[in-house]
């Protein structure tokens, strides 16, 4: 079964993220910041990180680049899902390690076609 981990300070966000997560059958564990994930990415194999941007004590940004430190997460997929929708905004997530650059909300059926491209079962 593939884990992903949804890291969003919005029990709303990680509530409805999980729910199309839980549409596939796949499991999901949930970080309220990037400092959690970090700590939660040590116990747990993911195969996908769901990450905000704008979150307290760690922002996403900083996590992404501290998670690609990790040797079991160097290319683990990241999609960075938030409301900063600049150019720059993207620009700064690609820079850090994401994966993929999507503004809030997505919607379910793109977020499930991301997840049949980056999760390999």
């Amino acid at each position: 079964m593939s884990v992903v981990m949804v890291v969003d300070d919005s029990k709303t966000v990680r509530s409805y993220h999980g729910s199309i997560l839980g549409q596939l059958g796949i499991e999901v564990v949930e970080a309220e910041n990037g400092m959690e994930a970090l700590e939660r990415s040590l116990d747990n194999k993911i195969d996908l990180y769901l990450v905000d941007v704008n979150m307290p004590i760690m922002d996403g940004y900083s996590f992404v680049q501290e998670l690609r430190k990790q040797s079991n997460n160097t290319d683990t997929p990241v999609i960075m899902i938030t409301t900063q929708a600049k150019d720059i905004d993207k620009e700064e997530a690609y820079k850090m390690g994401a994966s993929l650059f999507e503004t809030k909300p997505i919607k379910p059926d793109q977020l499930k076609a991301y997840i049949q491209l980056l999760i390999r079962d």
